[in-house]
């Protein structure tokens, strides 16, 4: 089994290749949104780096199925600023783009700014170490879900509603590299659908159009952890929502579109 998400092609660095690792669970040619969206984000960090700044939030386009296919991604500063700047990113297979991206870089305040502290978000979920391991029930053998680690405060993959599932990369996004929190957040955060679900997995499709997420800082440690629910609608449009927290506190949220449909 492949030891990464993507290796990188040798002949061009901006070309990735795809390993059995991003397999998604609705199509075993199709990847799982959750490691292309961390490819964009380890290509965002690296467009015109700056000192100082920072990825606030990261809103990602699913153009279509992703396939176990070798991806190129482009990435550019669209919007040049002081203290702001958007980044776009789109991430192709030879025959054009799946997946589209838009990002804001923010500056950094230093020093740091004096802010009243009852504002400040606070409050955290049971730990990793709290939290009961679990398997996605996949009948791929090798796939995302046997890439990361899985583990349940509360609900679980066989009890429909929401949940608190912390989650963890095994292996790198791409080899060589070391996952940044960026990465790592972006892989767990398109898994909300999928920990909350609240549909019959071998009834019905709930797909997500798009995964956006805010970040007011920069999870510490491996772990994410998704306080999820999802909101589903009788025409076929749905809503997944997740709380993010890292062992320290909350994080950020994330939010994806979902569409509804009999398998």
């Amino acid at each position: 089994m492949a030891d990464a998400f993507y290796t990188t092609d040798p002949a061009n660095p901006s070309r990735f290749v795809s390993t059995e690792l991003t397999r998604g669970p609705w199509s075993p040619d199709a990847q799982h949104a959750g490691p292309p969206s961390a490819l964009l984000g380890h290509a965002i960090e690296r467009c015109e780096p700056r000192a100082g700044f920072q990825v606030g939030r990261v809103a990602v386009e699913i153009l279509g199925p992703v396939p176990l296919e070798p991806l190129t991604v482009q990435t550019r500063v669209a919007r040049p600023g002081r203290s702001v700047e958007l980044i776009e990113a789109t991430l192709s297979t030879d025959r054009g783009p799946v997946m589209r991206a838009n990002a804001w870089r923010f500056k950094l305040a230093e020093p740091e700014l004096e802010l009243p502290e009852q504002f400040l978000p606070t409050g955290a979920r049971p730990g990793p170490d709290q939290a009961v391991p679990s398997h996605f029930p996949s009948t791929q053998p090798i796939g995302f879900h046997t890439g990361i680690d899985y583990r349940f405060v509360s609900g679980s993959f066989a009890d429909p509603g929401p949940a608190i599932c912390w989650i963890r990369l095994k292996y790198p996004i791409v080899a060589g590299t070391t996952p940044s929190p960026l990465e790592r957040t972006l892989a767990a955060a398109d898994s909300g659908n999928g920990v909350s679900r609240v549909l019959d997995w071998n009834r019905y499709l709930f797909i997500n159009t798009d995964l956006t997420v805010t970040l007011h800082r920069q999870p510490v440690g491996e772990w994410v952890c998704l306080d999820a629910a999802t909101y589903p609608q009788p025409h076929g449009i749905g809503l997944a929502e997740s709380a993010l927290f890292d062992e320290k506190g909350p994080l950020g949220r994330s939010t994806q579109t979902l569409f509804l449909g009999p398998r």
